[in-house]
């Protein structure tokens, strides 16, 4: 087992980042860009040229603009052959980094041997103006290129170049399009790569079919009783129904299976009738495919009508495909569920509960503002030229809207500064922040993004109208341990539009109102949240840049429901920890029973008795104490957000067998051996479980046997029990019963005895259903 770190290591730290001066209006919710330090930068935007001069022998130029401050180098892609080219390109220089004084600009014609110089501009940064939005964006205007220095003192050379140069922040429009002086050692190719943009996830469905029957099937083989089944695929995904009880032509199924779509569709239904002719051996009977847009969308529990599709076989002649035919009907209701939320994500930690279908969301009830402000301490993901480095960027998700931030090119102390606002539907979610290493710098699409680290915050634990600025623990956990990869710094902030709304929230279903209608299973419901993961993760890998699969994974969770020996000890150390306060209470009452403290057993008589005399104050004082142990806690309330944590997760003290076996694949590729050895611990553990659930269901059916006769006498003396205490409580008050019953149960120890008591003798005897087990 490996050291325990120092706990302080993977604490949340409280920040106080320079943020909220000059905040400016940042996007259509109105809210203010005031999370994250403002940053400055010098943008150039190189719209086109015109009547450029040719340079080579051929009469022709491949012109390119090069944008130069000092030390840093921009450039723009080249034309082939074209003297009135249109870049419309906008870079963007960190004035932190400017140590230059003039702008240059110049105009190249791109060559095998050396590029030819076309003509050059160059501006005195004190002469820039600035802008501020909402201002509009400056309009760019022409300047006439001018030659060398050194060649004609100045004078002015052929063509013009139309470009904006102005002084913005990272709230200008034209940040996030931006080539970036930070990722000057970026290639061309590669700048989509490194640019911050917004993503939405695909509207998913949950597409429901109802197979009930099919008419007038035609077998291959009529000698025999047709075993019919119906196969249904929607691209990937495959389901089929059992097969008919009633072995006719006309078989009856009514069976419902479902799947999710994303919204556009893109894949049709298709529906396969199979006859099994053998073990191993399926007929088609026929085929339909139906089109998911054609298909009703169901909003509520209302029916759906159903419908008769035609199956249709091919003919093949001659062992070719030919023209397609009429085989038979079959009877089908099918829609889209639209009153379901598709759980894409773990309902422990979603980021949204809202129902598919968009007539069903009610008004937001507040704003959700992310500053993503930098990361510390980022450790090397890899190495480039012989050294170690790191390439970061913030993945952020809310709802459907998913967010990427810029890449910082070789950088362990990125600073991003970019702030984030999300519409909030319901305070009991949680926004994932994720910090990944971009593998895609150099090109090719083979590599994966290496994960650093992710941080949840739950909107419930925050404050209205709070700025949160901390500085959160990047936890790793890999099969050598947990390890910290560094620590982000993130600015919060949760404004509610009406705190009685958000009150009223509380008190409404967590889900959508056809969970609880028509719930599904939870085996139904992990298939189907594999299934969306999925989708998402292809949807999001055909963006552009592409927000990858390990990437979509990461911040969903996929590989949650996998056995970890870590997990389990962890949910176990969990239940405890909420149980304590039951095991507490019962120490604290065995104490008072034995009077352990007198002056306290003889206050807890008193109670007693007042509470036995007058019932109508138990629920009063019951609420009461309640109300009193609230206040008394209010004074230590969390004044930090949640954040991972490696003690509660078990994280810090898990055995290195225990890790090598939650990251081997599945199936497992280890050896023989290894897995025997896990086996054997598994069998062990599961010993232990199987033991407790058995004395559990002892228990219980010791209850279920005092009145199953199943001991005779037993239930003989229960039951004559039974009798005499009713007519002994008839006749007796109910709070003599009370005072009697408190005050044997809260007896003096000299008057107690070490045996056990007689009901729990009697309780002890009666019988189990153990004897039957085999």
């Amino acid at each position: 087992m490996q050291k325990p770190p120092n706990p302080h290591e993977f604490a949340l730290k409280e920040t106080s980042p320079n943020i909220g001066a000059g905040a400016v209006t940042r996007d259509k919710l109105s809210c203010t860009y005031d999370l994250v330090e403002q940053m400055q930068y010098l943008y150039v935007r190189v719209v086109k040229a015109k009547d450029l001069p040719t340079k080579d022998v051929t009469g022709s130029l491949d012109p390119y603009v090069e944008v130069k401050l000092g030390n840093y180098k921009g450039l723009t892609k080249h034309f082939e052959k074209k003297s009135n080219p249109q870049w419309n390109q906008i870079f963007a220089f960190s004035k932190d980094r400017i140590h230059a004084s003039v702008l240059e600009v110049i105009v190249k014609d791109k060559d095998v041997i050396a590029d030819d110089f076309v003509g050059r501009l160059w501006f005195d940064l004190n002469d820039i103006p600035k802008r501020v939005p909402p201002d509009s964006p400056l309009a760019p205007q022409w300047y006439r290129l001018e030659d060398r220095l050194e060649d004609r003192k100045g004078e002015k050379a052929k063509g013009e170049l139309m470009l904006a140069v102005w002084m913005g922040t990272q709230a200008d429009e034209a940040f996030s399009d931006s080539w970036h002086s930070d990722a000057a050692l970026v290639g061309s190719e590669a700048v989509a790569n490194i640019r911050s943009k917004v993503y939405l996830s695909p509207k998913l469905w949950y597409v429901r079919v109802n197979v009930i029957e099919a008419q007038d099937l035609v077998p291959t083989d009529k000698s025999r009783y047709p075993e019919v089944f119906v196969k249904v695929a929607l691209g990937n995904q495959f389901s089929r129904t059992r097969m008919s009880q009633i072995k006719t032509i006309n078989p009856i199924w009514n069976e419902d299976l479902m799947f999710v779509a994303a919204d556009p569709f893109e894949e049709p239904l298709v529906l396969t009738v199979e006859d099994r002719v053998a073990p191993n051996k399926d007929e088609t009977l026929g085929k339909c495919m139906i089109p998911l847009h054609t298909v009703q969308r169901r909003l509520d529990h209302k029916p759906v009508n159903t419908r008769w599709h035609n199956l249709e076989k091919h003919l093949v002649v001659e062992g070719e495909k030919k023209d397609t035919k009429f085989a038979s009907r079959i009877h089908l209701r099918v829609c889209l569920d639209g009153g379901y939320h598709v759980l894409d994500e773990s309902t422990h930690h979603s980021s949204d509960l809202r129902p598919t279908a968009k007539q069903l969301w009610k008004s937001a009830i507040g704003i959700l503002e992310v500053g993503i402000i930098s990361a510390q301490g980022l450790i090397p993901m890899k190495t480039r030229d012989g050294r170690g480095t790191t390439d970061a960027y913030c993945v952020a998700k809310f709802g459907q809207k998913w967010i990427r931030t810029r890449t910082i090119v070789d950088s362990f102390s990125p600073k991003w500064n970019e702030q984030y606002t999300w519409e909030v539907f319901d305070p009991s979610t949680v926004i994932t922040i994720g910090v990944f290493d971009n593998n895609h710098l150099q090109g090719g699409d083979k590599s994966k993004d290496s994960r650093i680290g992710k941080v949840r915050i739950r909107l419930s634990t925050l404050e209205t109208d709070r700025v949160y600025t901390h500085s959160y623990p990047l936890l790793v956990l890999n099969p050598s341990g947990v390890k910290k990869t560094g620590e982000v710094q993130l600015a919060v902030r949760f404004t509610n539009s009406s705190y009685i709304n958000m009150l009223y929230m509380y008190s409404t279903p967590l889900l959508p109102k056809m969970h609880y209608i028509h719930p599904l299973s939870v085996i139904h419901l992990d298939h189907l949240r594999h299934q969306a993961t999925q989708i998402v993760s292809m949807r999001m890998s055909r963006a552009e840049p592409p927000l990858r699969k390990e990437v979509v994974e990461y911040m969903l969770d996929v590989d949650s429901h996998m056995w970890s020996m870590r997990r389990s000890k962890a949910n176990f150390f969990r239940i405890m920890k909420v149980f304590e306060g039951l095991i507490a209470f019962g120490k604290w009452f065995d104490q008072i029973c034995h009077w352990k403290n007198p002056i306290t057993s003889i206050l807890i008589h008193i109670l007693f008795i007042i509470l036995v005399l007058y019932p109508e104050l138990i629920l009063p004082t019951i609420f009461l104490y309640m109300f009193m142990i609230g206040i008394w806690n209010f004074r230590w309330r969390p004044r930090h957000p949640p954040h991972m944590d490696t003690r509660l997760s078990h994280a810090d003290a898990a055995f290195p067998d225990e890790l090598d076996e939650e990251f081997d694949s599945f199936p497992t590729s280890r050896s023989s051996d290894i897995v025997k050895m896990r086996y054997d611990r598994l069998r062990s553990i599961g010993g232990k479980v199987q033991s407790f659930v058995g004395d559990l269901a002892t228990q219980g059916e010791r209850f279920q046997s005092l009145l199953s006769w199943r001991d005779p006498r037993a239930t003989t003396l229960f039951v004559t029990f039974c009798f005499v205490a009713a007519i002994v409580l008839y006749v007796t008050p109910f709070q003599v019963v009370l005072l009697i019953t408190g005050f044997y149960v809260l007896r003096h120890p000299r008057f107690r005895h070490k045996l056990p008591s007689v009901p729990l003798n009697f309780f002890r005897r009666l019988p189990a259903r153990s004897d039957s087990m085999i």
